[in-house]
């Protein structure tokens, strides 16, 4: 499967196990989504559960955070992650306090689809990275997959969490274009993209990061496209470096990430993010909190330019191989 096949699988067996399992938002229904995530989830399960929604993402959200406390599992797309500006509030304000606010009495058991991230050359308002802004608030939890088998397992996890998951999709990663190995679009497909994705269902757990690469030399850590980015980088250069995939930002996999950098003492942090702020810098917070005695040298970060989403340099914005293997002949360097 491509992402998009595993993610459609995903809401497909999670719809078939649980009648309390809607999915809406804009073009969803009859269209089948904007990148054709719901293909013929609606006439397969008719219009009550899976429907189109009026442009407005705030009423979106707070419809399913309604739907979420009298007892439904809403899962959402918010068709770009631009676009979940005017829902913020709800989300922030009401979603993530609703178990708190209510002393466990209600719960809020909404999943937020949104395709993140630049490859489209959609410009300034399709392809932002707003994970940061997400980690930032207590009871949301935040997950970013790498690959189509991670996506299905996760998105069904998320939908039979009992609290909010802001579900993090990659558009770069959704069908290719993509290869690890360029700083542009080059090739058609790449195997990055495809998955030998289970047909049933199973879940992935959160809070457990996978070691893509193993290695001793240095640390690399990573999340969606630019897990592969982090690989090609390891493998042009040479250089043995252990690649992590988070997968999920919150919770976050502490202990992984510590054993890995205490074993190697070098450690780069890569996110497509804008760098100023980015969830990177949570982490190297705590890589330096942690690990402090065991580096060899400062944590070093790459990341997305400090500028509004570049159009026509959307391909040099991206960190690509040669800025992570410049990073890691650096880091090596001392």
């Amino acid at each position: 499967m491509t992402m998009i096949e595993a993610v459609r699988s995903a809401m497909d067996v999670s719809m078939a196990r649980d009648d309390d399992v809607v999915v809406f938002g804009e073009d969803v229904g009859y269209f089948g989504g904007v990148f054709r995530a719901t293909q013929g989830l609606q006439a397969k399960y008719g219009r009550t559960r899976c429907f189109d929604a009026p442009i407005s993402e705030s009423g979106i959200v707070g419809t399913a955070i309604g739907m979420a406390a009298y007892g439904l599992k809403p899962c959402v797309e918010i068709q770009f992650a631009d676009y979940m500006y005017p829902a913020y509030d709800q989300i922030t304000q009401e979603a993530a306090r609703i178990r708190y606010r209510s002393n466990g009495d209600f719960t809020c058991p909404i999943v937020l689809r949104m395709p993140t991230g630049g490859g489209i050359f959609g410009g300034q308002t399709h392809s932002q990275s707003p994970e940061a802004l997400f980690t930032h608030v207590c009871g949301l939890k935040v997950i970013v997959p790498s690959n189509p088998v991670d996506a299905k397992g996760l998105l069904i996890s998320a939908i039979e969490d009992p609290d909010p998951v802001i579900f993090l999709e990659p558009k770069r990663l959704y069908n290719g274009p993509f290869d690890g190995h360029h700083d542009r679009p080059v090739v058609p497909w790449s195997a990055h993209a495809l998955g030998d994705v289970p047909d049933g269902h199973y879940t992935v757990p959160f809070g457990k990061a996978e070691i893509r690469r193993p290695g001793s030399n240095v640390t690399v850590i990573a999340y969606g496209t630019m897990v592969h980015v982090a690989l090609a980088a390891a493998e042009e250069t040479g250089i043995d470096a252990e690649v992590i995939d988070l997968r999920s930002l919150l919770p976050l996999d502490l202990d992984t990430i510590v054993q890995s950098v205490s074993k190697t003492g070098r450690c780069v942090m890569v996110h497509e993010a804008t760098l100023t702020s980015g969830f990177g810098a949570e982490v190297v917070a705590l890589v330096q909190e942690h690990c402090f005695y065991h580096l060899e040298v400062p944590v070093m970060r790459v990341a997305g330019w400090d500028t509004p989403y570049p159009h026509a340099q959307e391909w040099d914005y991206f960190p690509g191989p040669l800025r992570v293997g410049k990073a890691l002949q650096d880091i090596m360097k001392g």
